[in-house]
């Protein structure tokens, strides 16, 4: 049986992963910062599995991450661990560096401690928006693995940190090290904060009066949304080949933040008209005029990746990885599963329970 490390696994493509490696009869150990709420709601249906084991672990301790590795030797390790949020990366820039690349540098000296680097493949969790966008004059580019790269914010500076120290103690030290170059992948198990799961958050809200209004910024960016279950399998597939090499992940179709709007107000019967451009657009629900969503320039980032296009053509012929899962699918997915949440928050309320309220759209 094999053995697999994950960090994080409480989030979204953790959680999914977990699932799959379970699947295929591995033995998964995961590491958790202790804190005084445990936040495993995605993962909760797991506990019963007796190849699943949790180790407490915070992200800025070596000696006890090379103590676990030391003592599990994994076969393989998947580096999920992050400040993921780009916003939030202006805000505390220092911790999403200690975090995010920091971190990554600790799992790969762990490694080569435990003297698992011949045997040990690993896996990092690269980003899509580490490369030049719309705004470098090059609009109708197709992006690889090799594409020049200019991070717009402190988390992607942080992940391009990552991926260049994970390709060098690949080639220092011969060991199995890959990245995954994912773009935008999304699913119910999104955190509420991230735009696909705030619009579908909002719009199951707003379909059962529980909420009047969704604020957004840039409707016009374009992004290649694709399901994280397809894009954890890609993972998984990059530590099963004989040879270590980075790959970019993509559905290969674009769509903007408008489409993803209007589709999932489509999930519930309603239908948009918008006016107006910009910071001043609102969007109209046909049937009565209610204004139902707006533009607030308060959530403008002060960089901002508009548009790109990616060529996931190695994966594809390497791989043999193609997505299962379409955007609208998704979309459809993520309004159906909000509405159940918020209709059973809804039925344990008028029966006296109290619920603490998670969501702030």
């Amino acid at each position: 049986m094999k053995k697999a490390f994950v960090t994080w696994i409480t989030g979204q493509d953790g959680s999914y992963l977990v699932e799959l490696l379970l699947s295929k009869w591995y033995e998964v150990h995961w590491i958790k910062r202790r804190s005084s709420s445990f936040n495993t709601s995605r993962i909760d249906h797991l506990f019963e599995e007796k190849d699943f084991t949790i180790h407490y672990w915070d992200l800025s301790d070596s000696t006890n991450l090379i103590k676990l590795i030391s003592e599990i030797k994994p076969d393989e390790i998947y580096n999920l661990a992050a400040q993921s949020h780009v916003a939030v990366s202006f805000d505390m820039p220092e911790y999403t560096a200690d975090t995010v690349w920091i971190g990554t540098l600790r799992l790969l000296e762990a490694i080569k401690v435990a003297w698992i680097e011949k045997t040990c493949k690993f896996y990092q969790a690269s980003t899509s928006e580490l490369f030049w966008g719309l705004e470098y004059n090059r609009p109708e580019a197709w992006y690889t693995e090799e594409s020049p790269m200019h991070p717009r914010s402190p988390y992607w500076c942080a992940k391009l940190y990552a991926m260049w120290i994970t390709r060098n103690y690949k080639e220092s030290y011969n060991m199995f090290a890959c990245n995954g170059i994912l773009f935008n992948h999304e699913s119910p198990n999104r955190w509420e904060t991230f735009v696909t799961r705030k619009i579908t958050m909002a719009v199951a809200k707003i379909s059962l009066w529980l909420q009047e209004k969704l604020y957004l910024w840039n409707l016009d960016a374009k992004r290649d949304w694709g399901h994280a279950k397809d894009y954890v399998e890609a993972m998984y597939l990059m530590l099963q080949q004989d040879e270590p090499k980075d790959y970019v992940i993509s559905t290969w179709v674009t769509n903007t933040v408008r489409d993803f709007v209007n589709w999932s107000f489509e999930e519930v019967w309603i239908e948009l008209e918008w006016k107006w451009k910009w910071e001043d657009e609102k969007w109209y629900n046909k049937a009565n005029w209610e204004c139902l969503v707006e533009v607030d320039s308060r959530y403008f980032r002060p960089a901002e990746v508009d548009f790109l296009l990616w060529d996931s053509t190695k994966a594809r012929k390497e791989l043999w990885w193609t997505p299962k899962y379409t955007v609208r699918e998704m979309c459809k997915e993520m309004v159906a599963y909000d509405i159940q949440i918020f209709k059973k928050q809804e039925i344990l309320k008028n029966h006296g329970y109290e619920i603490l309220e998670q969501y702030e759209i």
